[in-house]
């Protein structure tokens, strides 16, 4: 095996899929006084979009055309906006819903932020340098600049055993579950923490994420204290 084969092999695209599938079935979920119509129509939209991109790459991601690339990052970009719509709608019903609401609503406040935690991931992961066909199979000089700068990426002056699995030694790439660790200790934190943004547009997603989260978790637990009230 030469040094960049495993960096070379496709990514599988299931974690993604079963991710994707996972987030629209959580905002589907949503309840009733969430507009119905934005909901499913997001939802239908998402699906719809998947059909082309699984017969592009059935299993592995081989091969990305300029439609593809459009069509997968749109469907991460529409997820998360609809979702923060759907946060935005969910802030107004905590602030002025009834106490006998609470406990839906906070259940609704999961699905929201569970849903926001995979719509940034996807959309990190098709973002950051040129998306996952391009990170795999383009050589490091030819990829575009880096969004993100992962542990892997500075490990290679490291002892031994951690410089091993770093970027330049082993060839490592980010697949998609290192963007969902990365979205979710995000969304915990409201702060960077392994993983830094380099790029403005990284730096406002982030941001983005990270005040929402901070403001449904705000707004949860104001909401759960006067529940037990």
């Amino acid at each position: 095996m030469n040094l960049y084969e495993s960096r070379r092999r496709a990514e599988h695209r299931a974690p993604a899929i079963i991710a994707l599938l996972i987030a629209l079935a959580l905002y589907v979920a949503l309840p009733s006084t969430f507009y119905p119509p934005l909901r499913y129509g997001v939802a239908g939209v998402g699906v719809i979009l998947l059909v082309p991109l699984l017969l592009l790459n059935p299993s592995r991601l081989h091969r990305e055309t300029r439609w593809s690339k459009y069509l997968s990052s749109g469907q991460a970009f529409l997820l998360a906006a609809a979702n923060l719509v759907a946060l935005v709608q969910l802030i107004f019903q905590l602030v002025a819903s009834h106490p006998e609401n609470g406990p839906r609503l906070l259940l609704a406040a999961l699905q929201v932020w569970l849903t926001s935690i995979i719509a940034f991931s996807l959309v990190y992961w098709e973002l950051d340098r040129g998306g996952p066909v391009t990170r795999r199979h383009a050589d490091r000089r030819d990829l575009p600049h880096a969004d993100f700068r992962f542990p892997q990426d500075e490990d290679h002056d490291a002892i031994r055993e951690v410089a091993v699995g770093s970027s330049e030694k082993s060839g490592w790439v980010a697949s998609y579950f290192d963007y969902f660790y990365f979205s979710l200790t995000n969304s915990m934190a409201f702060s960077p923490t392994d993983t830094m943004p380099l790029t403005t547009r990284a730096k406002a997603l982030m941001a983005l994420e990270s005040a929402s989260g901070f403001v449904l978790l705000g707004l949860v637990i104001a909401r759960a204290v006067s529940l037990l009230k």
